[in-house]
């Protein structure tokens, strides 16, 4: 799949999203979107995965079947999560009943699948359009934050996928804002700022802030910090004066 010279609004009078995006995902490599919220990082996911078409420039190459996992699954529909995967299948052309039984346990929500959509807690809802990306197996596996809002268990499982889906040949884009990245070794990194884009790390001449903060605080403030884009060094207890 390829950006050439990319570049896309939310309106004809809007200020630009993302400028002369040039950047290339090739079968088999996986590639991390990191950048302070509000920078553009979904709306390249979304780009690539199809949902948006850009102003300018053209996404070329793009696999015939795309996984599309947004950071918020649509929940507000009528149906039960196994019915709207039954649905999903049977769209690819599939029966789907044996592998919706599988990642249902794999991702451990089989006691979920005949809850309604809407009852759904945003993890479980989460799992099933993890599960509606993956029922066909995708050329592009786009996954927009992958990691929020899942239990622990399921949290290790991403990983696994990505590395599957990549081993087939096909390629993965996933944005991260909560330092997860270090769970997918090998993986590009490409960086949203300001509307650009950048393949490789952060510019290498970088600084190093010290901040105390009460203990109590300690967790939001690394949460706060992480969502403007800054990379968190350790955490550790102050030492006694």
């Amino acid at each position: 799949m390829r950006f050439q010279d990319v570049w896309f609004r939310y309106g004809r009078r809007a200020p630009w999203t993302l400028r002369g995006v040039d950047l290339s995902l090739e079968p088999g490599e996986t590639a991390v979107v990191t950048g302070p919220n509000g920078s553009g990082k979904s709306t390249l996911l979304q780009l690539a995965a199809g949902v948006l078409r850009p102003g300018r420039g053209l996404v070329t190459q793009r696999p015939a079947i795309v996984g599309w996992v947004p950071e918020r699954f649509p929940a507000d529909q009528p149906f039960t999560a196994r019915g709207h995967l039954r649905h999903m299948a049977a769209i690819h052309g599939l029966d789907g009943r044996a592998d919706i039984e599988r990642w249902a346990r794999r991702l451990h929500f089989e006691h979920f699948l005949d809850v309604r959509l809407g009852r759904l807690s945003k993890g479980s809802a989460q799992k099933v359009g993890l599960v509606q990306a993956l029922l066909a197996p995708p050329g592009l596996l786009v996954l927009d934050e992958p990691w929020e809002g899942l239990d622990a268990q399921t949290r290790e499982q991403v990983p696994a996928i990505v590395a599957e889906v990549v081993g087939r040949g096909g390629s993965v884009l996933v944005s991260d804002h909560l330092g997860e990245v270090a769970r997918l070794p090998g993986a590009r990194r490409w960086h949203v700022r300001d509307g650009e884009v950048h393949a490789g790390d952060r510019p290498a001449r970088r600084k190093v802030i010290e901040l105390s903060v009460d203990a109590a605080e300690a967790g939001d403030t690394v949460a706060r910090l992480r969502s403007a884009g800054f990379d968190i060094v350790t955490v550790r207890d102050e030492l006694p004066l």
